[in-house]
């Protein structure tokens, strides 16, 4: 077997991570990501974790599409080769991090954010709330130190900070105890320039005036904080000696596509990982946008992805688009391939009740949703694959992640389930995914990159319903894998 050469590839990177969640990681990041590509730099954003609101706000502010690395849904080879294949086109990456540095799914920090920095070889920027903190905070870094072996803290920014001398204490106990310099500090901001919510970060569907925001936001960070240094430490990352990339297999618009698979992208639905649709264009799939919000004609599609999002907040715009609900219900009798995530399953179910308000839905499942004021299910899940369907082989193992705050308030005795979880909430004890004809709907949202055949299968379900439709009269049989 032939070996194939190394070569070495530099692209400049850095992690941002904090103490805990709320530590003042995305501000930093975003302001970053802005002011760098201020300077012409052409910065690819990552999100560690399953996050679709950070991820967008981060492809906002760097004007490229963000991507998600998880410890958890892929491994570390995979985490690297998509890592990888970004460093041709891209100047810098800039990687913000979850929850604490050193938080992970257990004891040994498994999935952490430092497990990520290690996996990517990547220097470290600590941000550091010091509210009501000063000399204490040395002993912190001098912890974070020498807590894990291998990781390289290049910096602190230290955040909330009070005034001068609250600055300079802090600073010169850091400086003086330990060997990590301080980059900047922060000072405390009246009001938050992101609002949040329930979920984190507000929808940037609904926030105006982003543009001033990030200006704002660029404007703290780079009067306090010494840019052209983090750039520097995002420089003195180590090359990596790797085999040559190959690239992606398909140049979407090079070939005909197979099938054409819609996406659903609007104000209520848009969380989607790009390497989902990317995973479906390399099968041949052409991808066209649709709204259920708007009542435009559709054009012919043979797949349906309906992903998740905050119906909740416009229940009353999806309640009233009859023909949305009557479009979605005829095409799932006449066996049209629709893979639905979280909030799109919402949107398939009777009804769903949000502030005390019922709202009908398109009622593609006997099932009414309600939203709560706390999480229903959070967190990682693993699934097997119980009942057949278009999209995942029976028998088959797949990871993934929820996180919603409606549950199912009833469930016909009929359900049909696909998934068995042997990690998470669902809808039904550890019961997810309700199946109809080819319609696959759930809490459970997946990646592609952890779950390697979902798009292939989709792809190839599309071509099935196509080329039935094309030569039959009725309703398309159930496809299923295999």
């Amino acid at each position: 077997m032939k070996t194939r050469s190394l070569i070495q590839v530099h692209f400049p990177r850095i992690t941002i991570a904090g103490l805990r969640g709320g530590s003042g990681k995305p501000i930093l990041s975003l302001a970053l990501c802005w002011l760098f590509s201020r300077q012409g730099l052409k910065v690819k954003a990552y999100k560690k974790g399953p996050d679709y609101i950070d991820a967008k706000w981060l492809s906002l502010a760097s004007g490229y599409h963000a991507s998600n690395l998880d410890p958890f849904l892929f491994s570390s080879s995979q985490i690297q080769s998509l890592f990888r294949s970004r460093a041709d086109f891209f100047d810098l990456a800039i990687i913000e991090g979850n929850r604490g540095l050193f938080d992970g799914k257990d004891t040994r920090g498994s999935c952490s954010t430092a497990e990520l920095a290690r996996i990517l070889d990547s220097p470290v920027l600590l941000v550091l709330d010091c509210t009501k903190v000063t000399r204490t905070m040395a002993a912190i870094v001098l912890g974070c130190t020498m807590f894990e072996e291998d990781l390289n803290l290049a910096g602190v920014i230290l955040n909330q900070i009070a005034g001068a001398r609250h600055r300079d204490i802090a600073r010169r106990s850091i400086e003086k105890y330990t060997h990590v310099p301080v980059l900047g500090a922060l000072p405390k901001l009246g009001d938050n320039p992101i609002p949040e919510r329930h979920m984190g970060l507000i929808s940037h569907e609904e926030y105006t005036g982003r543009e001033e925001m990030f200006k704002s936001i660029g404007q703290v960070v780079s009067d306090n904080v010494d840019v052209d240094r983090v750039l520097e430490l995002a420089c003195q990352a180590p090359a990596w000696r790797t085999p040559p990339m190959s690239g992606r297999q398909v140049t979407p618009g090079m070939n005909p596509p197979r099938a054409v698979i819609g996406v659903v992208r609007d104000k209520a639905f848009w969380f989607y990982y790009q390497e989902n649709l990317e995973a479906l264009q390399d099968q041949g799939a052409g991808i066209v946008e649709l709204s259920l919000v708007s009542r435009a004609d559709w054009p012919e599609i043979h797949g349906l992805y309906l992903g998740g999002g905050f119906p909740e907040t416009v229940a009353q715009e999806l309640a009233g688009n009859d023909i949305a609900k009557s479009r979605i219900r005829d095409l799932a009798r006449k066996g049209l391939p629709i893979y639905a995530e979280c909030g799109g399953f919402m949107y398939l179910a009777e009804s769903l009740e949000f502030q005390g308000q019922n709202f009908p839905m398109a009622g593609v499942f006997p099932v009414q949703t309600k939203v709560f004021k706390k999480p229903q299910g959070h967190g990682y899940i693993r699934a097997g694959i119980i009942s057949p369907n278009p999209f995942y082989a029976l028998g088959e193992k797949i990871v993934g992640h929820e996180f919603h705050y409606s549950r199912c308030l009833s469930l016909d005795a009929e359900a049909r389930f696909c998934m068995r979880l042997d990690r998470g909430t669902g809808m039904k004890g550890c019961l997810d995914g309700l199946l109809y004809k080819n319609v696959l709907a759930g809490y459970a949202h997946v990646h592609a990159l952890s779950a390697a055949n979902w798009a292939a299968n989709f792809v190839r379900a599309a071509e099935i319903y196509r080329e039935f439709v094309r030569n039959n009269s009725g309703p398309c049989p159930d496809i299923t894998c295999g």
